[in-house]
C-alpha cells in the first residue's frame, strides 16, 4: 500500500460519510452521479464537452432531488442507503482517478505495447501509482467491455 492508496481510500471514506449524512438523497446522489458520468461520457467525444454535460445534468439532478426528497434523514435507517450511494460514487471517482494517468505506448515487433502508468511521470508519483494496490486491482478494466471503459476510461473506449 502506497501513500497514493491511502489518499484514495480516505477520499472514498469521505464520500461514503457524505452520502450517509445526506440519507436517502445520498443514495440518489450516488446512483445519479454514476448514471450522469456514464451518460456524459457516452454522449460526448471530448473531455470538455463531457464535463460541461455532466455539470448541467448534475445541477438539474440536485434541484430535482431537493424537491423529491424533502426530508432525507427522517429516520435513522436512511443513513445506510445514503452511505451506499456515497460508496458507489466514491468507488467510481477513485477508479477514474487511478486510471487517468498517462499511458506510454511503445511500438515493438509484436505491435504497439502500452505501459501504465507512463514512466515519464515524476519518480515519486510513478512509484506510488505503479505499486498501488487499488491500481493493481483495477488492471482488468483495460481489457473489459465497452460499458465499463466508457464509464472509467472513456478515451480508451473511443480508441483515442
Amino acid at each position: 500500500m502506497t501513500w497514493f492508496d491511502a489518499l484514495l481510500i480516505t477520499f472514498w471514506a469521505i464520500l461514503t460519510a457524505l452520502g450517509a449524512r445526506r440519507g436517502l438523497s445520498g443514495l440518489a446522489w450516488g446512483l445519479g452521479g454514476v448514471a450522469l458520468c456514464f451518460l456524459a461520457n457516452s454522449l460526448s467525444g471530448s473531455p470538455m464537452a463531457a464535463a460541461l454535460i455532466a455539470l448541467m445534468l448534475s445541477a438539474g439532478l440536485a434541484i430535482a432531488l431537493g424537491r423529491l426528497i424533502p426530508a432525507p434523514l427522517a429516520q435513522a435507517w436512511h443513513m445506510a442507503p445514503g452511505a451506499l450511494g456515497g460508496f458507489l460514487l466514491g468507488g467510481l471517482l477513485i477508479a477514474t482517478a487511478v486510471l487517468s494517468f498517462p499511458l506510454d505506448v511503445q511500438v515493438t515487433t509484436r505491435g504497439p505495447q502500452g505501459t501504465y502508468p507512463s514512466p515519464s511521470l515524476p519518480p515519486a508519483i510513478y512509484d506510488a501509482v505503479r505499486n498501488s494496490a487499488v491500481q493493481n486491482a483495477l488492471r482488468g478494466v483495460w481489457g473489459s467491455g465497452a460499458t465499463l471503459k466508457t464509464l472509467l476510461i472513456p478515451d480508451q473506449a473511443r480508441g483515442l
